[in-house]
């Protein structure tokens, strides 16, 4: 039963991929808030049908740490399902994102749309210098900067070197973070077609303030809070 929801779900997600592409290209002469009210119409759907064909749910807990100003949001990664429901559960954010990404066809042409801050990983300082450029320019227009700080998907139980990038950007500009721990991982593992029903659990944590800290202690606050966190998470299966 899960492959055949998961291969009608890759068949929907597919037609709406190319739909919404034709949307977001049609989108260019609106401002920045205008367009990704729009392009994010993909994101409610594909977390819309996750439910109802593949049986993904999810909760999520602590909104009321959410600050009112634009911030930083750290996050755990583990699938693909947290860079979709992200743009959807938080304020307009902008995430930062390989640089390779805008070149895919259909998905990539979408993205750059939305208004990522795309990198590029092997510049490596360099890297950093683009992600505090272009950041500063997203918290001003009133965009959240969404990071993920272990750079790629790992799977549940296992922990990614975390990088400094969204740290360095929130010490650079003194906006607060919101550090964010999930179990998506484990109904929509890394690289797998097939999902498991479940309900995914979002923890939003108490913001970090960033004042007067540098890159690397606001790195380790992030990594021991998410971290603790994702130990005391629920299995996601256990909660149909």
């Amino acid at each position: 039963m899960n492959l055949i929801r998961s291969v009608i779900f890759a068949v929907l997600q597919t037609a709406l991929t190319i739909f919404f592409s034709l949307i977001a290209f049609l989108s260019f002469p609106f401002p920045a808030h205008v367009r990704y009210r729009l392009i994010t119409g993909y994101n409610h759907t594909v977390i819309w049908l996750a439910r109802w064909v593949l049986g993904i749910h999810y909760v999520v807990e602590g909104r009321e740490h959410l600050p009112s100003r634009p911030s930083i949001i750290l996050a755990k990664h583990q699938s693909a399902w947290e860079t979709v429901a992200f743009l959807c559960l938080f304020p307009p954010v902008s995430p930062v994102i390989k640089q390779e990404l805008l070149n895919v066809p259909f998905f990539g042409w979408a993205f750059r749309m939305l208004s990522p801050i795309a990198i590029d990983r092997s510049a490596g300082r360099e890297a950093l210098k683009q992600i505090v450029k272009q950041g500063r320019d997203k918290l001003a227009q009133g965009f959240w900067v969404l990071v993920f700080p272990e750079g790629t998907r790992v799977a549940p139980g296992e922990k990614g070197r975390y990088g400094i990038g969204g740290s360095w950007l929130a010490a650079e500009t003194g906006a607060p973070i919101v550090p964010v721990a999930h179990n998506a991982g484990e109904v929509w593992p890394k690289n797998a077609f097939i999902k498991r029903p479940g309900t995914i659990t979002v923890r939003i944590g108490p913001v970090i303030d960033s004042t007067g800290k540098g890159a690397a202690e606001l790195t380790r606050a992030v990594e021991a809070w998410i971290e603790t966190e994702m130990a005391r998470l629920p299995p996601a299966a256990a909660r149909q």
